[in-house]
């Protein structure tokens, strides 16, 4: 029975559109005592390099780019001179990648989100008075809609979210039993943003419908006097 030869049995293809023939015979190459020999037959496998990805003629000095290829299929370990006349040493790789700056903190309350955590170390630097207020309120409605999204099945009252808000921020930040914390899981045509955008829709519509209509009087008028 044959022997059959599989490919994840072979050696990696260092160029793999050169194919796996073409690294075999620069690895005979290598292997070649005498050094005319070597040199000439480090130039056939050029030609044929360049017979097998034609577009590299499109692309300046690209025998250059094919000895390069040569040297790196050969591990920069054959003892033959380029088109240059010199040999190509392996590139010294000096400059290291930086890590990506992950975070790594962990977040406690995570259905909540990194957004909710941002605002809340804002919020605790503002001093007390109204503005800290209202962004108390918008933080707890953020965090009621929040809550929603993750986990709809369950019901969630005001309290709970006083409660998370309170421990959170270790009793720097309190919702006050009278305030509405629903403002931006308000749906319909009396939600805020609805609200805005109706008002704004009919000033826009009010204003074109006043300016057509001026402009169709200045129009009468004008016929009238012809």
């Amino acid at each position: 029975m044959a022997d059959f030869e599989y490919n994840s049995q072979r050696e990696n293809l260092i160029i793999p559109e050169y194919g796996r023939h073409i690294q075999k015979m620069i690895d005979y190459t290598k292997k070649v005592e005498d050094a005319e020999k070597r040199q000439r037959m480090a130039e056939s496998i050029i030609n044929l390099m360049n017979q097998m990805v034609p577009q590299n003629k499109s692309v300046e000095d690209y025998r250059d780019k094919l000895w390069v290829h040569l040297f790196k299929i050969a591990d920069y370990d054959i003892d033959v001179k380029s088109n240059k006349g010199e040999k190509i040493e392996r590139p010294v790789i000096t400059k290291t990648l930086e890590n990506l700056p992950y975070t790594q903190k962990t977040i406690k309350y995570r259905h909540y989100g990194k957004n909710v955590i941002a605002l809340i170390a804002k919020a605790e630097e503002m001093e007390p008075g109204p503005k800290q207020d209202g962004c108390i309120q918008i933080i707890a409605s953020y965090m009621k809609l929040a809550y929603r999204n993750w986990n709809r099945d369950h019901y969630v009252n005001d309290e709970n979210i006083r409660t998370d808000l309170e421990v959170m921020t270790k009793g720097k930040l309190k919702v006050p039993a009278d305030m509405k914390i629903d403002l931006l899981a308000m749906s319909g045509p009396n939600a805020p943003a609805n609200t805005f955008n109706l008002i704004a829709a009919k000033k826009k519509k009010k204003g074109g419908r006043g300016k057509h209509q001026g402009q169709k009087r200045s129009n009468n008028k004008h016929r009238r006097r012809r």
